[in-house]
C-alpha cells in the first residue's frame, strides 16, 4: 500500500519528537500544575459555601455548577477564549471606553477554564468529605473552645482533604489529558503542535501515534507517583 510506502517513522522522531518534548511538553505542564492548584483552592471556596447555612450563597453555587456541569469542557474554553473578551469590549464601550480592545492569551483562558470547570467537580469531591466527617469530632472541638471557625478549618478540613486526595489524584491525571483541548483554541501544546506538523509533513499516522505514546508514558507515569503517594499515606495512618 501507498501509506505503508510513505511511512517515515524516523522523520518523525527526529523533527517532531524534539519540539513535543520541549515548549509543548513544559506548556502542558504548567498548564496542568497552575490549573490545578487554582481547581483546589476554588473547590475548597465552593465546598464551604455549599456547607454553610446561606440559601443565597447555595443558590449562587448551584446556579452556575449548572452551567458548568450542562455544558462541554471544550465550549467552555471556546467561548472563555473567543466570546469573553468580546463581553468585557461590550462592557467597556457601556461604560465610556469604546476603544479598549480585550484579549485573551490561549494560555490563560485554557488555565481559566480548566480551573474553573474542575474547581466545580472537586468541591462536590471535598463538600461529601466534609460532611462525612463525624459531627461529633466538631462538637468536641467546640467544647474545647474552638470557635466554630477553628473547628472547621483545624479539625475537619485536614480530614476531609486527607480522604479526598486518591480522588485528587484522579481528576489531575484527567486534567493532563484534558490540556489536548487546548488546541482548539490555539495553544501550542501536545496536539497543536502536532496538528501544524501533521499539516506541513502529511505524516499523520505517525505523529498522532508519537502524541498518543506521550500522553500514555505522561499518565502511566502521574498513576505511579500518585500510587506511591496513596501508600505513605496509608503508612502515615497506621
Amino acid at each position: 500500500m501507498q501509506v505503508i510506502q510513505n511511512l517515515d517513522p524516523g522523520k518523525v522522531m527526529q523533527e517532531l519528537f524534539p519540539k513535543l518534548m520541549g515548549s509543548a511538553l513544559r506548556m502542558v505542564l504548567l498548564v496542568t500544575i497552575v490549573s490545578f492548584i487554582l481547581a483546589i483552592l476554588i473547590g475548597f471556596i465552593l465546598a464551604l459555601g455549599k456547607v454553610s447555612h446561606s440559601k443565597v450563597l447555595h443558590g449562587i453555587i448551584g446556579f452556575f455548577q449548572e452551567i458548568i456541569r450542562g455544558t462541554p469542557l471544550l465550549v467552555q474554553l471556546i467561548y472563555i477564549y473567543y466570546v469573553f473578551p468580546l463581553l468585557i469590549e461590550i462592557f467597556a464601550y457601556w461604560f465610556g471606553n469604546p476603544d479598549y480592545n480585550c484579549r485573551i492569551s490561549s494560555t490563560v483562558a485554557g488555565i481559566i477554564g480548566l480551573s474553573i470547570n474542575y474547581g466545580f467537580y472537586i468541591s462536590e469531591v471535598i463538600r461529601s468529605a466534609i460532611e462525612s466527617i463525624d459531627r461529633g469530632q466538631t462538637e468536641a472541638a467546640l467544647a474545647l473552645g474552638f470557635s466554630p471557625r477553628q473547628a472547621m478549618f483545624k479539625v475537619v478540613i485536614p480530614q476531609a482533604t486527607r480522604q479526598s486526595i486518591p480522588v485528587f489524584g484522579n481528576y489531575l491525571m484527567t486534567l493532563v489529558k484534558d490540556t489536548s483541548l487546548m488546541a482548539y483554541i490555539t495553544a501550542p501544546e501536545l496536539l497543536q503542535t502536532t496538528q501544524a506538523y501533521i499539516s506541513q509533513t502529511f505524516t499523520t499516522i505517525e505523529s498522532y501515534t508519537l502524541v498518543a505514546i506521550i500522553y500514555l508514558v505522561i499518565s502511566m507515569l502521574l498513576a505511579a507517583l500518585l500510587k506511591l503517594v496513596e501508600r505513605k499515606m496509608s503508612r502515615s495512618k497506621r
